[in-house]
């Protein structure tokens, strides 16, 4: 086995230590740290973690800012980390309080707390990240710790490294908008889920019409009406099927990449006010935590290195270009807006960039 199927094997291993509220170890380039994590833990995990009551609070920079533990400057990098001293108040429902955004209307913040510098910046920043993978919130109790059997950085890369990305299967697959179409699977070793790609109709020489669609299982499945997921998806199937060759990459990358827990406590927080980007930034995570290599690999094992793409995000347009893939056409894709979306278009357009 590669050291790189090693690490991300064992950085698999880490992703379900910290869902079943375990303690791991990451190591960074100045030494090594130890955290347990705050929403799947409980206070006899903590007890046990940290006897002495001396583990600090690790936070993202754009919770911190939320909580005014970390200035506007800070959190222009939402994911970045914040290290919060330990108090003789920060108990385990103080922290519990300080990671979820659910309890900042229901009871007042003890404290006060203050900010402190990192001595271990790297592997904060990389604890931040495995928790977004993990799909908990990303916030820790944080102590020092040993570099023996402690997870290096270059483990989180491997987990994530979109050229580990293979073809697992295909098949054909009859669908409303074609029936002449073929479903793929890719998959790494190591990741809990699969991406697909559904071929419509046959190859004819020109770029064919390529949608990256991020899972929505409200919006895709559920008919959600608070984002514009569903329609698109039909409507993209639809612009393929007219345009005689065109390939969908149904990317699992839920909620922004954040995943379906943390995007309900988005749609949470949207239901007090706030639109989609400062959602995402008070829960702690950045704006948009997708990664698009992924469908660059995908297109790239397809075959297909040059393509017209069917987006009003930019940012697509130049994640693929950077890996590999010539965009020879952005192709826009509007939908109308209904009473319940209207804002969550408006916010994509005025504050992430997306246009016609």
């Amino acid at each position: 086995m590669s050291p790189k199927a090693d690490w991300a094997r064992d950085a698999a291993r880490a992703i379900d230590a910290l869902r079943r509220g375990w303690p791991i170890a990451i190591a960074g380039a100045d030494g090594a740290i130890e955290v347990l994590a705050i929403e799947t833990a409980d206070a006899n995990r903590l007890a046990d973690f940290d006897a002495q009551s001396s583990a600090d609070v690790l936070l993202s920079a754009g919770r911190a800012a939320t909580l005014k533990l970390a200035n506007q400057a800070d959190a222009a990098v939402p994911d970045a980390p914040v290290r919060v001293l330990r108090a003789p108040w920060l108990d385990f429902a103080a922290a519990t309080a300080l990671a979820d955004p659910q309890f900042d209307l229901a009871a007042p913040l003890k404290g006060p707390f203050r900010a402190a510098p990192l001595d271990h910046a790297d592997a904060a920043a990389a604890a931040l990240r495995l928790a977004r993978i993990a799909g908990i919130l990303p916030a820790f109790f944080m102590r020092e710790g040993t570099e023996e059997d402690a997870l290096p950085i270059a483990a989180i890369d491997a987990h994530e490294d979109a050229d580990r990305l293979a073809i697992a299967a295909r098949a054909r697959l009859p669908v409303a908008a074609a029936e002449d179409a073929e479903i793929v699977a890719f998959r790494t070793p190591e990741a809990a889920g699969e991406h697909v790609a559904l071929l419509i109709g046959q190859p004819s020489g020109q770029p064919p019409l390529v949608r990256l669609h991020s899972e929505c299982l409200t919006g895709d499945a559920l008919g959600s009406l608070k984002c514009d997921c569903g329609p698109q998806l039909d409507a993209a199937l639809a612009a393929m099927r007219a345009d005689g060759w065109g390939i969908l990459l149904y990317l699992r990358q839920e909620g922004r990449g954040i995943g379906l827990v943390n995007k309900l406590r988005a749609y949470a927080l949207q239901d007090q006010g706030f639109d989609t980007v400062d959602a995402n930034t008070r829960l702690g995570f950045a704006i948009d935590a997708r990664d698009f290599g992924v469908a660059a690999q995908m297109l790239k094992l397809l075959g297909q290195h040059r393509i017209r793409l069917l987006t009003n995000n930019p940012g697509k347009v130049q994640a693929l270009e950077a890996a590999g893939v010539t965009v020879a056409e952005r192709v826009p894709h509007a939908l109308p807006p209904n009473p319940h979306n209207e804002r969550y278009l408006a916010t994509k357009r005025d504050r992430t960039g997306h246009q016609l």
